[in-house]
C-alpha cells in the first residue's frame, strides 16, 4: 500500500510526554458530509466534499465512467518547456545560487502561476528531486519551511491587498491576546497543546495563542488572492508546510514539557537528542525516525505465518501457506501487494496478521512477495508486473488443482490486479472468479492530497528523478508521505525524539513503514503518465500485455475495501472503483486510515465499518443508506469470500506439487532485500 507514512497518527504523547500506541478511533457514525480527518488548523476548518461519482448509463446498461480526453498533450508540453528552459545558460548568480542551494525550490517568476510554484516548492528541488506531490522535503523541515516562507512572501509582494484584507481581523485577535482577552484555543483532540502549561502560564499561553491565531488566518489570505479548486489547494498546502513547522512546540525554548524534561534530566535529553538527530542525518535522509526497528525479527514475529515459497523468478517469489484448518475452501486467493514497500503489511505480528486470519478460515493463500528492484531492472513497467502476476496464477491454479482463483490487490497491487484483470476479460479468459480491491485507487482524479501537485510541470521534472539510476529510492517515496501530514507524521517524532530525548516507539506497522522499496523507472513513469492522464478511467488509454485496458469489461463480483479517514486512498475516491467495472460490487468502509484499513485485527478495540449492499454513483448516497457494524471488516470479508470459493475439502498434508516443490520457508528471500 502507500506507505503509511501518509497514514493518520499511529502513536501520540501519552500523560507523561512518552509516545505510546494510540488506541483505534471508537465509532462514531460519521456525517455524510464529512471527507477526512479533522483539519489541523484551529477552528477555521473548511469541511471539502468529494465530487460526486459520474452518472449511472441508463437502466440495464454497464456501469462505466464517461470517458475524458487523456491529458498526454499537456504533459509533453510541459517537458519541452522543461527542456527548452533546461537548455538556456544559466547565469553566473544562477550557478552558483543551484550549487550553494541544491535543494531548495525556486523562486516564482514575475507573471508565472503561483499555484504552479507552490507546486514547484512542495515537489522538491527544481529539475532533479520532484516526485508526485511533497516529494522530496527529506532533510530539515525548518529550511523547507524557510522556503515556504519565501514563497508566501513573494505572494504578498505581488498581491498586498490579500494581506490588507486580512490584517485587520488578526491585528485586532492579536491584541486581544496581548490584554489576556482572547478565547483563542487548539481544537479539541490537538495533543501538541496537552501540557497544563498552554493554559496556566500566562506567557506559553500568550504564544500558544498568538501562533493559532496567525496559523488560522493563512487560509484566509490564500482566499483572497483568487484562486481557485485545486490551485487554492496548492497554495493552502504550501502555507501549511510553514505552519505547522513553526508551532512553538517545535522548539526547545517555547515547549514546556521539553524544557521540564531538560531540567528533570539534567541536560540528559538534548544530548540524546542531538544523537538521534545526528544518527538521523547520516542514517535517515534527515527525517526522524519513526519506529525501533530492534525488536522485530522477519519470520518470526513479523511475517511470521508459516508456509513455503513454491515458485521463485527474477521477479517475484509465490508463497503458499500453510492450511490451519482441518477442511479448506477448494478454490485458492492469490495476493497482489503493492510494489512500494514489502508484503507484510497483510501479515504483521501473529495475531495482527491478515494473513493468518484468513488462512484460519479455511481459504487457501498464496502470497506474491516482490523482488526490490536496482538499476538493473530499470525497465520493469506493468506489463513486467502483470505477467508475473498471470504466472502466480498459473502455479496456484496448477497446485490446487483449481481451474479458477480468487484475486486480491492492495493500493497499487489492486492497480496491477484490475489491469490483470481486464486484460485476461478481453481475452475471453476467466482464470479469475472474484476481484478484491482494498485500499486502491483506480480514479485518480483524487480529493486527497496524494495527487495534488500532479501538475504537467511537477510530472515532467519527477521523470527526472529514477532517470539516472534507473529506480526511485524508497525513502523518497517515504518522504513524501510523511509531508502529506507533517504533524503526525514528521513534527510528532520530531518533538519526541529530538526536544524529549526520547526513543521512537517499537510498532509492527512502524518497522513495516520503514521497510522501503524502490520503484524501476520504466514503472514510475509508466505510473506517471497514468496520473496524469487518469488513464484507468478511460478505456484504451493504457496499452498491458498488447491490450487496451478497458475495466468496464470486468464482470465477476467485485469487493471494494476503503478506509473513512484514509487521506492516501480517500473512500470516495476509492468507491468510484464500483462504478467502473461491470460486475456485481460489495463496497465496504472501515471506520480508520490506510493502513490500519489493512491491518483490522478482530481483536482491535472500537474499529466499526459500514456496509450498503447498494453502490448508486455518488458515494454520499452510499454512505447515507448505510450502516455501522462493530468489529473488523475482516469477518464480512472471509464470509464473503468463502460464497466464491467453492465447496469445502480436506486439507492439503503438504505444501507445493511435484511440479512445484517447495524450495524455502516463508517469507523466503525477496523480503530481505
Amino acid at each position: 500500500m502507500t506507505t503509511p507514512r501518509g497514514e493518520e497518527p499511529l502513536t501520540e504523547p501519552g500523560p507523561d510526554g512518552r509516545q505510546q500506541v494510540k488506541p483505534a478511533a471508537r465509532g462514531r457514525r460519521p456525517k455524510a458530509a464529512e471527507t477526512q480527518a479533522a483539519p489541523e488548523q484551529p477552528r477555521r476548518t473548511r469541511a471539502r466534499r468529494s465530487q460526486a461519482a459520474e452518472k449511472q448509463a441508463a437502466d440495464g446498461q454497464p456501469r462505466r465512467t464517461q470517458a475524458r480526453p487523456p491529458k498526454a498533450a499537456d504533459e509533453q508540453a510541459a517537458e519541452k518547456q522543461a527542456a527548452e528552459k533546461q537548455a538556456r545558460p544559466p547565469t553566473a548568480a544562477g550557478a552558483r545560487g543551484a550549487e550553494e542551494r541544491p535543494r531548495r525550490a525556486r523562486a516564482a517568476e514575475p507573471g508565472e502561476n503561483l499555484a504552479d510554484a507552490a507546486a514547484q516548492l512542495a515537489g522538491g528541488a527544481e529539475g532533479t528531486e520532484a516526485v508526485l506531490g511533497p516529494g522530496l522535503l527529506a532533510g530539515s523541515g525548518l529550511g523547507q519551511a524557510a522556503d515556504a516562507l519565501r514563497l508566501l512572501g513573494q505572494v504578498t509582494m505581488r498581491q498586498p491587498r490579500a494581506l490588507l484584507q486580512s490584517w485587520p481581523k488578526v491585528g485586532l485577535e492579536l491584541l486581544r491576546i496581548g490584554m489576556g482577552q482572547s478565547e483563542v484555543a487548539p481544537q479539541k483532540g490537538d495533543k501538541r497543546f496537552a501540557d497544563p502549561a498552554w493554559r496556566d502560564n500566562p506567557l506559553f499561553r500568550t504564544t500558544m495563542q498568538a501562533y493559532l491565531a496567525l496559523g488560522s488566518e493563512l487560509d484566509a489570505f490564500v482566499d483572497n488572492l483568487g484562486l481557485e479548486g485545486v490551485e487554492a489547494e496548492r497554495m493552502r498546502f504550501a502555507a501549511s508546510l510553514f505552519r505547522e513547522a513553526m508551532a512553538p512546540t517545535n522548539f526547545l525554548v517555547t515547549n514546556p514539557t521539553a524544557l521540564k524534561r531538560l531540567l528533570d534530566t539534567g541536560g540528559g535529553s538534548i544530548r540524546k537528542g542531538l544523537a538521534h538527530w545526528a544518527d538521523d542525518m547520516l542514517n535517515n535522509h534527515g527525517m526522524p525516525s519513526m519506529v525501533d526497528l530492534g525488536p522485530f525479527k522477519k519470520g518470526e514475529n513479523i511475517a511470521a505465518s508459516p508456509g513455503a515459497v513454491v515458485h521463485r523468478t527474477e521477479v517475484f517469489e509465490l508463497i503458499q501457506y500453510a492450511p490451519q484448518s482441518e477442511t479448506v475452501c477448494q478454490r485458492p486467493l492469490i495476493v497482489v501487494p503493492p510494489q512500494v514497500n514489502k508484503y507484510y503489511a497483510m501479515d504483521m505480528s501473529p495475531g495482527r496478521s491478515m494473513y493468518e486470519y484468513l488462512v484460519q478460515h479455511g481459504i487457501q493463500l498464496f502470497g506474491i512477495s516482490w523482488r526490490n528492484p536496482t538499476g538493473e531492472q530499470r525497465d520493469w513497467n506493468f506489463d513486467t508486473y502483470a505477467q508475473a502476476t498471470i504466472e502466480a496464477l498459473d502455479v496456484a491454479r496448477e497446485v490446487t488443482g483449481s481451474p479458477d482463483v480468487n484475486i486480491i490487490g492492495a493500493c497499487l497491487g489492486g492497480m496491477t490486479a484490475a489491469i490483470v484483470q481486464a486484460h485476461l476479460t478481453a481475452h475471453g479468459d476467466d482464470r479469475i472468479h472474484s476481484t478484491t480491491f482494498m485500499v486502491t485507487l483506480l480514479d485518480t482524479e483524487s480529493g486527497g492530497r496524494m495527487f495534488l501537485f500532479a501538475t504537467p510541470q511537477t510530472i515532467a521534472l519527477a521523470r527526472k528523478v529514477s532517470e539516472p539510476t534507473g529506480v526511485i529510492d524508497g525513502w523518497q517515496l517515504a518522504s513524501m508521505f510523511s509531508w502529506l501530514r507533517p504533524n503526525d507524521l514528521v513534527w510528532n517524532y520530531w518533538v519526541n525524539n529530538y526536544l524529549l530525548g526520547q526513543d521512537p516507539p517499537a510498532f509492527d506497522i512502524l518497522a513495516w513503514n520503514a521497510d522501503t522499496t524502490r520503484l524501476t523507472s520504466g514503472f514510475h513513469h509508466q505510473l506517471l503518465d497514468m496520473v496524469a492522464g487518469n488513464q484507468l478511467v478511460h478505456p484504451g488509454a493504457l496499452t498491458v500485455l498488447g491490450t487496451p485496458i478497458d475495466l468496464s469489461r470486468i464482470t465477476c463480483d467485485t469487493y471494494v475495501a476503503a478506509g473513512f479517514t484514509d487521506h492516501i486512498t480517500p473512500w470516495q475516491t476509492a468507491y468510484r472503483s464500483t462504478q467502473l467495472v461491470s460486475g456485481p460490487a460489495q463496497f465496504v468502509m472501515c471506520s480508520s486510515g490506510h493502513i490500519q484499513t489493512v491491518v483490522a485485527d478482530p481483536k482491535h478495540r472500537g474499529l466499526g465499518y459500514f456496509l450498503n449492499p447498494q453502490t448508486p454513483p455518488d458515494p454520499e448516497q452510499w454512505l447515507a443508506g448505510a450502516e455501522r457494524h462493530e468489529g473488523s471488516w475482516w469477518e464480512h470479508y472471509a464470509a464473503w469470500l468463502a460464497e466464491r470459493s467453492g465447496e469445502q475439502v480436506a486439507a492439503p498434508q503438504s505444501l507445493g506439487s511435484g511440479r512445484y516443490p517447495p524450495i524455502e520457508p516463508a517469507p523466503g528471500s525477496y523480503i530481505h532485500l
